[in-house]
């Protein structure tokens, strides 16, 4: 499986398997990743939630192949309920990143409480680079994090950034080198054994009360552009020169 799920001592664990494709993150991911969620939102053994990739790989993004070959068609496609699913969360969502993070790597961080990545993590959000527009509601989140100007060197140029950087931003907690990564997100999120589910769910609620429906908002907005900037000839040339391993020109574009 591409996606491996467990619970251990009270974490559910979310595993991104896939490291011969560098954690390239297909529909049916998408599917498995929403239901792994919703199971351990339901479970009441679960008091935390730990995402993490395989060793020097957390995601490169969408599997951009499968991506073509069957685009999200609205807010019922996997993709958009895992998106759901992550956002609305109860239980406290630890993040555990080590090496590339990349797309929907990125962004599903904004979503998540805790994040702790490797000193030698690289995260980017690419979108525009590949005729697409950002999504996730890191449209909103991000500039509200850093800025507008530090949101747009990130998400227009599509600048990569270190874990250092992703600290910095108020993206991730803190940088740890690789080895220690998953380890020490494992102990953060099992500390949530000792205190109070109820507590828990309500401070979440609250840390999140001001932004929340207009994430969602932003979820959806980003969603329809981004649908219909899926079968742009803008995208279409980027998705070309990718599986040609060229550069893409944009120069025929106005």
């Amino acid at each position: 499986m591409s996606i491996k799920t467990a619970v251990l001592n009270g974490v559910f664990t979310l595993e991104i398997a896939r490291p011969e494709k560098k954690n390239a993150i297909t529909i049916d991911m998408y599917q498995a990743m929403a239901d792994g969620l919703k199971a351990a939102q339901a479970d009441a053994a679960v008091r935390a939630v730990l995402i993490t990739g395989q060793p020097g790989i957390f995601t490169s993004g969408n599997d951009l192949e499968d991506f073509m070959k069957r685009p999200p068609s609205g807010q019922d496609s996997p993709v958009f309920q895992f998106m759901q699913a992550l956002n609305g969360c109860e239980k406290p969502v630890v993040a555990a990143v080590t090496g590339a993070a990349i797309g929907i790597g990125t962004t599903m961080l904004l979503h998540c409480d805790l994040v702790y990545v490797a000193d030698e993590a690289r995260l980017a959000m690419p979108f525009v680079s590949l005729g697409l527009v950002p999504e996730f509601a890191s449209s909103l989140v991000v500039p509200q994090l850093v800025g507008r100007v530090k949101a747009a060197e990130k998400i227009l140029l599509g600048e990569p950034f270190t874990g250092v950087e992703a600290v910095e931003m108020g993206i991730a907690n803190a940088v740890l080198p690789t080895s220690e990564v998953a380890p020490h997100a494992r102990r953060i999120a099992e500390r949530f054994n000792a205190l109070p589910p109820g507590a828990v769910r309500d401070t979440k609620k609250l840390l999140r009360r001001a932004g929340s429906e207009a994430t969602l908002q932003a979820i959806q907005a980003e969603a329809a552009i981004f649908a219909e900037r899926l079968t742009s000839p803008e995208a279409r040339e980027a998705f070309s020169a990718f599986f040609q391993k060229r550069k893409p020109d944009f120069s025929q574009f106005s």
